[in-house]
């Protein structure tokens, strides 16, 4: 059990754990008092947390989902921020932002069920890639004034992301970016499959 008491390994628990706290569910119980797991698309994140409450109370749902959005980013912010102020390698403080968007994603509270990881994600992105990230949010708001689809506008940004951080950074390790976003990519397969059926929602 020496292994614990290494930086590094308690950073990626800490990560790991941190990322996995269900804000979106904990949110809408807590303050509306329903279960978005039952509903919608059955997802955890901010879209799911707005589109179930606003059945109920539109102006809860609002801030709800706001909340959500902000509170699954700073997990991942804040997590990051630490591992570099801790003096992490490089290659740690991306195992870091990895296993903050697998905590989201795949959550140990939720028997390893979860989010689809891009409030978390565009976090760990904010701090180890801001450019690129400032680049994918700009793509994303535009895709979701347009489009209005929030699966497609998301992996749109996501793309943009990807992009922007191979011809800015082109020596960079990109294995950890690539693998964060196939990690959202797989998480919105259940998107893609609705939207090409033409069943997915748009957002209001």
């Amino acid at each position: 059990m020496d292994f614990l008491f290494n930086l590094n390994v308690q950073f990626y628990l800490a990560a790991y754990l941190l990322g996995g706290i269900p804000f979106g569910l904990i949110l809408a119980k807590v303050f509306a008092g329903v279960n978005i797991t039952d509903s919608g698309s059955g997802s955890i994140g901010a879209t799911n947390v707005l589109r179930v409450v606003k059945e109920s109370n539109p102006k809860l749902a609002k801030k709800l989902g706001a909340a959500t959005l902000a509170l699954d980013a700073l997990k991942g912010i804040i997590v990051v921020l630490a591992a570099k102020y801790f003096e992490l390698s490089d290659a740690a403080q991306w195992m870091v932002a990895v296993l903050a968007v697998l905590g989201h994603c795949f959550s140990p509270y939720m028997w390893f069920e979860g989010g689809k990881g891009v409030a978390t994600g565009m976090g760990v992105m904010a701090v180890m890639l801001p450019i690129p990230t400032a680049i994918a949010l700009i793509v994303w708001g535009v895709a979701v004034k347009t489009i209005r689809i929030s699966s497609l506008s998301s992996m749109l940004g996501l793309a943009a992301l990807v992009i922007a951080s191979f011809v800015l950074f082109p020596s960079m390790p990109h294995a950890p970016v690539l693998f964060i976003a196939f990690i959202l990519f797989y998480k919105h397969i259940p998107n893609f499959v609705r939207l090409f059926k033409g069943e997915e929602k748009r957002v209001a």
